[in-house]
């Protein structure tokens, strides 16, 4: 490895983790708005995801530069290849936020509803999930990764529970169903984020391994 590579492979790492960190941040308020009620706080989140587009544009042309110029192979050429697919994740993230920001907005907005299942271990579930996910790339820490991927399936039957729950509550009262929907949308939201937080566990092992395991857990 060249003394420049080795550079650009430290600055690109820093990258990425810098922006997992804010998605991570940015996440976490758009669960606390909806957990709180907090209009506010949905709004600075709405606000936040032009940023983290222009972030994945910059880390993706940093990626395919030096892909072009250095000519990476072995681990040099899976790290960037895992950023660039960890990258898309870390977006595609930050815009499930914007939506759970979005429907947070309008719940607070509105009066509540009595939601028949408790959110609270669903949102802690996709939450560990997430920080474990950008801990396991700090560290490139298979063990952790290989949990991760073990945890997605609880979250899928938590978001089946709660489609249940919902959709019983709305034939009961249709008065609440736009507001049901929403929440429910809250739900399968979090289920998206859980499937991503395990796409980045998929990468790192890829990045560490050398082999692809993804779907191999479905």
């Amino acid at each position: 490895m060249t003394i420049h590579l080795e550079k650009d492979l430290e600055h690109l790492k820093k990258e990425i983790l810098a922006m997992g960190a804010v998605v991570e941040q940015m996440l976490n308020k758009a669960i606390s708005s909806f957990v709180r009620r907090r209009a506010d706080q949905a709004e600075e989140v709405l606000g936040e995801d032009d940023v983290i587009d222009r972030k994945e544009n910059e880390i993706e042309e940093e990626c395919l530069r030096m892909l072009a110029l250095q000519q990476p192979v072995a681990s040099d050429l899976r790290f960037i290849i895992t950023v660039m697919k960890v990258n898309n994740d870390l977006e595609r993230m930050a815009d499930v936020a914007a939506s759970i920001a979005s429907r947070a907005k309008y719940l607070a907005t509105h009066d509540p509803i009595k939601l028949p299942v408790d959110f609270t271990k669903m949102v802690e579930k996709v939450q560990g999930m997430v920080h474990q996910s950008l801990d396991a790339l700090v560290n490139m820490d298979v063990v952790t990764a290989r949990k991760i991927l073990q945890q997605d399936d609880d979250v899928d039957q938590m978001n089946r529970s709660m489609y249940a729950s919902l959709e019983e509550l709305m034939i009961k009262d249709s008065q609440i169903i736009k507001r049901a929907m929403n929440a429910l949308s809250v739900s399968r939201n979090l289920e998206r984020i859980a499937d991503l937080a395990t796409n980045i566990a998929e990468d790192i092992i890829f990045m560490v391994e050398g082999h692809i395991v993804r779907h191999r857990y479905e």
